[in-house]
């Protein structure tokens, strides 16, 4: 089943490796990460901002996610990075920029 998620929150998550990376996600999703960050899939997950602004950026990839990834179970057995084409990578820039985190 497709996600049908409304994004709405800037979480930073460390791999495994101490990697970083910021996700925009929303509280369900933000809730798998803190499962995987438990059962050892991640490092861990936190939250930087809640409840941001939906701009055209936000809701373009919302549409992304929605069309290419499924919320997982509950039972999963892995964290699935949610992989970016060179064009959601800029859009989740510049979402960063407009929430100032990066």
């Amino acid at each position: 089943m497709k996600s049908n998620e409304t994004l709405n929150l800037i979480e930073e998550i460390t791999r495994n490796d101490g990697s970083k990376y910021y996700e925009v996600s929303d509280i369900a999703q933000n809730g798998r990460a803190e499962l995987a960050a438990i059962r050892g899939f991640i490092k861990s997950v936190r939250i930087l901002q809640l409840n941001i602004p939906r701009s055209k950026n936000v809701i373009a990839y919302e549409n992304y996610i929605n069309e290419n990834f499924e919320m997982p179970e509950e039972d999963f057995d892995h964290f699935e990075e949610w992989k970016r084409t060179p064009e959601m990578e800029e859009i989740v820039e510049n979402i960063l920029r407009e929430n100032h985190i990066a």
